[in-house]
Order: structure tokens, then sequence, then C-alpha cells
């Protein structure tokens, strides 16, 4: 991996020698070294984002990069995932990125832990010094330098997606999941348990501990007692493995296992000029099952999809079997609990909406999958 990995030269000339290869590993001490070559730094306002994560836009060798900051004292994801050091600069350290499959285009070019002395650019701050400004120390966490891919980007609407690049997106997530098929310890990053506590009762109760003024941890604090009004069949299945998952992530791990994204939000999706797949926000990655991903997916780009949830199921169960999986032995207990797993994590956000078509249907799931937790 490391023999992959050289690159003469300062910062300049180790980022744009490895643009087009997925090359992790490298160990950059600090944010200074990472962009010290940077000659623009801007602040990017108004970025999409809800976890309160940084961004800026920065220029190295002419080419432009966004750098996002994972900062432990403004970012409430990085706090639930409890991975102190940031999620992406483990998976970053240990290569994992670089073994992602040829139909991702990965724009991470490096990672460094966040230690304060790249300071912050002011808004509009183009041809600032990359070591200038003021700004207090991070608490905790890394920085990521990724190439601008904003243009493949999914684009930010309510309207559904096209049905080929659905499609296309279910088949690259069987293929990442079938490269890391029954992957071991190296695999494990942010652990499924705090996956699925992320969006619990806990963190709302935690994140106004701390006075946060982030929108999604008080929605999810108002949602919760909602599930009980508007689906209680539902409550009484999911709220209280929103509070312990443990019945749910042993029942899980007697199924198949392999390294899951753990946010395939369209957001954080897009597709480039040769067709590859583009995943941002490596920040939950880990070890799981499979059909959490999938799962997931289904649950929290509902409104956005072009084909029927049993449909799209199939689909991927498909382009899984087509990489060499059998699925056969595990697939039904396994999507049954994903299924469930899935209204763990949202069942806050499919309340807020009422009880609709959608809550229902995941209901269903949640209720029938109860028994295999026994």
């Amino acid at each position: 991996m490391l023999d992959a990995l050289r690159i003469s030269g300062r910062i300049s000339g180790r980022i744009s020698g490895r643009i087009s290869g997925r090359t992790s590993g490298t160990t950059f001490s600090s944010v200074a070294e990472l962009i010290a070559d940077a000659t623009e730094r801007t602040a990017l306002a108004g970025a999409a984002g809800k976890s309160g994560a940084r961004l800026e836009r920065v220029v190295i060798g002419g080419q432009p990069y966004v750098l996002k900051h994972l900062d432990l004292a403004e970012d409430w994801t990085m706090r639930a995932s409890g991975c102190l050091r940031g999620a992406p600069l483990l998976a970053w350290e240990r290569g994992l990125l670089a073994r992602l499959p040829a139909c991702f285009n990965q724009p991470i070019v490096g990672v460094a832990p966040e230690d304060g002395g790249a300071g912050r650019p002011a808004s509009g701050g183009a041809g600032r010094s990359p070591s200038g400004g003021g700004g207090r120390a991070p608490s905790g966490g890394c920085a990521v330098l990724m190439r601008d891919v904003t243009p493949w980007l999914v684009p930010v609407s309510d309207e559904p997606i096209g049905l080929d690049q659905h499609l296309r997106f279910l088949r690259h997530m069987a293929a990442l999941h079938a490269a890391f098929w029954a992957c071991g310890s190296e695999c494990e990053v942010v652990p499924v348990m705090h996956r699925y506590l992320e969006l619990s009762p806990w963190l709302a109760t935690a994140e106004a501990a701390v006075g946060s003024a982030h929108l999604v941890p008080r929605l999810v604090a108002q949602g919760w007692p909602r599930l009980a009004e508007v689906a209680p069949a539902a409550a009484a299945v999911v709220t209280p493995l929103a509070r312990d998952p443990g019945p749910l992530v042993e029942a899980l791990e007697a199924t198949p296992q392999t390294f899951v994204h753990s946010n395939w939000k369209l957001d954080n999706l897009g597709t480039d000029e040769q067709g590859r797949t583009i995943v941002l926000d490596w920040e939950q990655p880990g070890r799981g099952a499979p059909l959490s991903d999938l799962a997931w997916y289904l649950a929290i780009n509902c409104r956005r999809l072009p084909q029927g949830k049993q449909d799209a199921i199939a689909a991927y169960r498909q382009a899984l079997e087509e990489q060499g999986i059998d699925t056969e032995p595990w697939w039904d207990r396994q999507l049954a609990l994903c299924l469930l797993g899935a209204l763990v994590q949202f069942g806050w956000e499919k309340a807020l909406g009422g009880y609709d078509e959608e809550l229902a249907w995941w209901e269903t799931q949640a209720v029938r999958a109860a028994p295999l937790l026994k």
C-alpha cells in the first residue's frame, strides 16, 4: 500500500500526483501540511449539510478542492459516532478507501488531524495565506481534502432521480459490499451500535445538555414522542430499540458482514462522466450488514426514488448475486432485521410527517421483524 503512495515534493506535488488514483494511507501531520501549497482558501457559506461541519474552497496547483473540517465541538454527527479522531481519518489511515471498486470515483486525496494550526479563512478570502487567520483550536477531529466534484453530484431538489442513475447506485452499492465481503476488524471504524444510536433519543438528550443549536437533534427530540402518538404499533417495537439497539445488533451479527458506508443519502451521491459513483461523507462507515446500507437508502431517499421499495430491493439483490454472492441462505432474515433497523434510525423522522403510506409500510416491516429478536 505505501509503495503506491510515494509521492515526491511538497504537498501540491503529493496531491496533484495522485488525482487520478484512489490512494490512501499517506500520513499528514496537520491541516497546515495538508494544504501547504494552497494559493486560495475561501469559506463556503451556505453549503448543504446539517451536521455542523465547516467547508472551504481551496486551490492547489491551479485545481479546485473542498476542505471539510470535522470538529468535535461543532459537528453533532461526529459526537454521535464516538470516533473522536474522525471516521474519515481512520478509514484513510487503514487504506479502506483505496480498496473501493473501480466503479467508484473516490474524491478524497488527503486527511489530516485537526490541530488548529491552519486557522480559518475570511469569507471571500481568495488569496488568503493558508496559515493565517484566527479562530479557536478545534477540540478534536480531522480535515478532509477532496477534489471538487460538485458538477457531478445529484442536484438538491424534491424531484425523483432518473431510473438509470438509481439502478446504478444499487449496482455499485452491491459491488462495494461484495468487495469487502466477510471483512474483519480492519473495517471496524464506527461500531454498529453507535450507528444505530446516532439518531436515538439519547442523541437529543446529549445535544440538549451541551446546548446544541443544531436542527436535527431538536427534530429527533420532537419526533420520537410523536411516533408513539401516530404509529403506536411501530413505536412499541422500535422505541425500545432506539434506546438500546443491543438485541438488533446481536441478531444482525449472526448474518453476513461487510464494509458499509452508512449514509447513502442522495445529497452524498453523484455520477461522473464515466458513469462511476461518487460517495461523499465517509463519517459513519464500519463493519455491518450489507442490507443496512440498502435500508438506509430506501428510508432517507423515499420521496425521490423512481422505483418502489420492493423493486429496488430486488434490483440490489440481483446485483449482489451478479457479484458472486449467494443470498439464499441469509437474505430474508437480514432484510427483515435491516428494515426494522432503518425505522430504529428514522422512526422519529417518519413520525413528523404523520401517519401516511410511507410510515405504514415501515411499521409493517418493523412489526413483522420483531419476532426475530427473540
